[in-house]
């Protein structure tokens, strides 16, 4: 099955996953660390991009974002990789790309899912045994949810301040949250959207931006053109 052309949808969170070209390490040291989050920093204030949840690990990265126009998150991935890539290489004496092929991303709905997604993002060390519980982590967003420590190049989503009406409350309920853990179904969900560039919330959700953006944002049953309802209540081919 091809892959659907990427979607981006302004003032909508996205899940995006970029990893390491040929499961190279792309983070071998703090310094690294700390040289990508400094430059992630910049661009999303540059390119108007809200951060709401991340984690670097060895070989990848996830980031959990809102952009304010369709081009702010591809401008933004792309301003890192002109400065990251090459102060990778001249550091660690390599030549070329350092990604493996361009970013996934999944729209999300953020009723449904933006807190699930910030709790798997940032639990994604622990699940690689890199961690035994997130706070540990340094190179997550977790720390600042959980009220650890603040992290500047985090923009809280609405989702996370309706958690409670004061800092500690918000923190409180977060950390609750993620003791739970998430559900099978909502793990095996998050995944399936993200690697295969599908949105991620309820069928309604998908149904609406479908045709909200007048395009093809889900797999198309074998055999049968996408179509989308006219205002007449008539059929039409989506060109």
């Amino acid at each position: 099955m091809a892959r659907l052309p990427r979607l981006i949808v302004p003032q909508q969170p996205h899940y995006v996953i970029q990893r390491g070209l040929n499961g190279l390490a792309i983070f071998c040291d703090a310094q690294d660390h700390q040289a990508f989050l400094a430059w992630l920093r910049t661009a999303a204030r540059q390119y108007k991009v809200a951060l709401h949840a991340y984690t670097l690990l060895p070989g990848e990265l996830h980031l959990l974002a809102t952009p304010s126009d369709a081009d702010g998150l591809g401008s933004m991935m792309q301003w890192i990789g002109r400065y990251y890539v090459p102060y990778y290489n001249q550091k660690y004496g390599r030549a070329g790309t350092l990604w493996q092929g361009r970013y996934k991303t999944s729209v999300v709905d953020a009723d449904s899912y933006l807190l699930a997604c910030s709790q798997y993002i940032e639990f994604a060390a622990v699940r690689l045994a890199l961690a035994g519980s997130p706070e540990d982590y340094p190179w997550s967003s977790y720390p600042h949810h959980a009220g650890v420590r603040p992290d500047g190049a985090v923009t809280d989503h609405p989702r996370y301040w309706a958690l409670g009406n004061t800092p500690f409350q918000r923190e409180a309920a977060y950390i609750e949250l993620a003791a739970r853990g998430l559900a099978g179904a909502d793990l095996r969900a998050i995944e399936a959207a993200v690697l295969k560039g599908w949105p991620l919330g309820s069928d309604k959700y998908k149904n609406e931006l479908q045709h909200r953006m007048k395009r093809q944002v889900l797999p198309a049953k074998r055999g049968r053109p996408f179509k989308i309802k006219a205002e007449t209540g008539s059929d039409e081919d989506l060109a």
